[in-house]
């Protein structure tokens, strides 16, 4: 089994940080990719930004300037550095993991955080 347990939502104010932390944990082999997608209400959850094995990045050009995704791989944790935060960044922020056990390949999703731009 893997989980993927994500911390570091919240309220902000516009033009506010803040910062997202996921770490995985469980019968891990590898991490092929970790990273971040959101879900606004009444949107289809999009990507945000991804750290893909070799360390090759994939953002959403929404947030580009804006926001950094890192990882720290002796902690099998990922982390979302948000800044200039917009009330349109508002949304349930979903950890995401590509992640191989002994039994094969998998997808994983976290619980998501909330996180809400308003003044």
């Amino acid at each position: 089994q893997v989980q993927l347990v994500e911390s570091g939502g919240g309220l902000v104010q516009p033009g506010g940080s803040l910062r997202l932390s996921c770490a995985a944990s469980g019968n891990i082999v590898s991490i092929n990719a970790m990273g971040w997608y959101r879900q606004a209400p009444g949107k289809e959850r999009e990507l945000v930004a991804t750290i893909i094995s070799g360390g090759r990045l994939n953002n959403a050009d929404s947030v580009k300037g804006r926001f950094t995704v890192s990882r720290d791989n002796a902690k099998n944790t990922v982390y979302l550095q948000m800044n200039s935060l917009k009330p349109e960044d508002t949304a349930v922020y979903y950890c995401n993991a590509v992640i191989r056990t002994l039994t094969g390949l998998y997808n994983y999703w976290g619980q998501g955080t909330q996180v809400t731009v308003s003044s």
